[in-house]
């Protein structure tokens, strides 16, 4: 027999076996799936029953101790890659709370730095109150916005309040101190008002419990050295220091009311030329730093803001 018989012999043989072998195999898959099910099911029970007494215990401890250190390696080595997502979350957050403390900081500042300012201006608005209760005259409320120009020697200041808020020339002005001044004139929102201690002005005045007439003159300046020069009418009259000066006042309440206080006296010196007195009035009100003021007017008068009535009420 050749080779190429021999080669026939052998596939032939191979053959056979593959056929007698494939339906031994294809029976036994099934047994051994049932075995296998059967095995896991006795596990179970066995574990359920058994707790620390368990058959599978100690195969689960080997087992632990076999695969634990290699899940804890595991852990460790993949926790920076784990943990990059929950650290730019907390990263986010800690930015957000620093903002939030930066904004909260910055308005504290804000308060704190405020609230000297605030509360001037509730006290100087409690003064407007009482000072419209005083006079018994209605009050137009206005902020000091602006200072007289410079190239000009006059004491003006502008008030934020025109004739729509129902201000009009020649009006009193007061603060919650006593007497500024007098409305020149007006603009549809704004009023220019002079100063008493402008070198023009002239208003008149009464002295102290004696009631005595007399003219009030400014000197031109502000600050500590802005003071009013009073001349009597009856020269013979002698003021005394510490004395109150008070508005004289005028027909119709134009351009000064009646009553509004506006200093006391400090000096008293004789003129022996004129055969005259006269004294030096320190004002009661601090020019340098007027805020909040109010405009006399008649009760009634229409306005485009609140105005404080002679009782101290707002309309």
């Amino acid at each position: 027999m050749g080779r190429d018989g021999l080669g026939r012999l052998r596939l032939d043989r191979r053959r056979r076996e593959r056929r007698w072998r494939g339906p031994e195999a294809q029976k036994s898959s099934p047994a051994l799936l049932v075995a296998l099910v059967l095995a896991s099911l006795s596990l179970m029970t066995l574990d359920a029953k058994g707790g620390d007494g368990s058959p599978v215990e100690s195969a689960r401890q080997a087992v632990g101790e076999v695969f634990g250190p290699v899940e804890v390696g595991a852990a460790t080595a993949i926790r920076p890659f784990t943990a990059v997502p929950g650290w730019f979350r907390s990263r986010d957050a800690m930015q957000q709370d620093l903002l939030d403390l930066r904004a909260e900081n910055s308005r504290l500042r804000s308060d704190l730095a405020t609230g000297d300012y605030n509360r001037n201006r509730l006290a100087e608005y409690d003064g407007l109150t009482a000072a419209a209760r005083s006079i018994g005259s209605s009050l137009v409320p206005a902020r000091v916005v602006g200072i007289g120009p410079s190239q000009s020697f006059s004491r003006t200041v502008t008030i934020d309040a025109g004739s729509d808020s129902g201000v009009s020339p020649d009006q009193t002005v007061v603060d919650n101190d006593g007497l500024v001044g007098r409305v020149l004139r007006v603009t549809h929102t704004t009023a220019t008002v002079l100063l008493i201690v402008d070198a023009d002005s002239v208003v008149g005045a009464r002295v102290g419990r004696s009631m005595q007439v007399g003219l009030l003159h400014g000197r031109g300046v502000l600050g500590s050295d802005g003071r009013l020069d009073l001349e009597l009418v009856d020269q013979t009259a002698v003021p005394a220091e510490g004395d109150a000066v008070v508005t004289w006042g005028s027909e119709a309440g134009g351009p000064y009311v009646s009553g509004v206080p506006v200093g006391r006296v400090t000096h008293v010196y004789s003129s022996v030329r004129e055969s005259a007195q006269r004294a030096v009035i320190d004002p009661y009100v601090d020019f340098g730093a007027l805020d909040l003021v109010g405009v006399v007017v008649p009760s009634g008068t229409a306005s485009d803001r609140s105005i404080i009535e002679a009782d101290g009420s707002l309309r």
